[in-house]
């Protein structure tokens, strides 16, 4: 059974979801606030996490931004009434997984739990299926109805990371910070570059595509 914990402040939403999913078959471990949603953590294990921003003691993107530096790597659904475009900006660059607007629909809340448990299924298995195509982590390869071939690196990295949360936008500096490192002095055209190289291998590919998003970055959608 997956364990769940919900961080929110309104004790009436955060009663209604932990039914919710209760309902359904998680295990669920509530908080009031973002401070006390942390030692939670830190005590017990957690497969995901849905959290508010606007919470006493610590706020959402505090503690989404805590998480990540701690090198905890589960899912993180950020539950807010803030739904402006730099509110979600903020968000995903800070570590979240996907974002929900309140009012929410506790139907839509199931099937993003869903997904986002079944993306970190395939972070853990290090390997990645989709239609007839296969990427394998552990040995850098793609592979199309059984054949494989190696690929570059950073290229692997960068199309298995888009292939992971297809639909999620990333801005070319998270995919610089996660797949190059904070610390590497290059820019950002880099990613653009990468980003050319893998089309031109993928092109006449049926299963999925890599579309840019103006002003914001790059994001991977399967072909209908």
């Amino acid at each position: 059974m997956f364990t769940l914990l919900v961080a929110e402040d309104d004790k009436n939403l955060q009663k209604l979801m932990a039914a919710i999913l209760r309902q359904n078959g998680y295990n669920v471990i509530t908080a009031d606030d973002g401070l006390s949603a942390l030692n939670i953590l830190y005590e017990t294990h957690v497969d995901l996490l849905i959290c508010d921003i606007m919470m006493p003691k610590m706020n959402g993107y505090e503690l989404t931004q805590d998480i990540r530096q701690a090198k905890l790597s589960l899912p993180i659904l950020m539950v807010t009434a803030k739904e402006t475009l730099d509110d979600k900006r903020k968000g995903f660059y800070l570590g979240t997984d996907d974002y929900m607007v309140k009012p929410i629909d506790m139907d839509e809340m199931l099937l993003r739990v869903t997904a986002l448990l079944r993306r970190s299924r395939i972070s853990t298995e290090r390997k990645l299926l989709i239609g007839n195509v296969e990427l394998n982590y552990d040995s850098l390869t793609m592979s199309r109805d059984g054949t494989a071939a190696s690929m570059p690196h950073k290229e692997f990295l960068l199309l298995f990371k888009l292939l992971s949360y297809p639909g999620q936008i990333f801005t070319r500096q998270q995919l610089m910070d996660e797949i190059w490192g904070k610390e590497v002095e290059t820019d950002e055209r880099t990613v653009d570059v990468h980003i050319k190289r893998l089309r031109e291998k993928l092109r006449g590919d049926e299963e999925f595509e890599i579309q840019t998003v103006r002003g914001l970055g790059y994001r991977a959608e399967r072909v209908q």
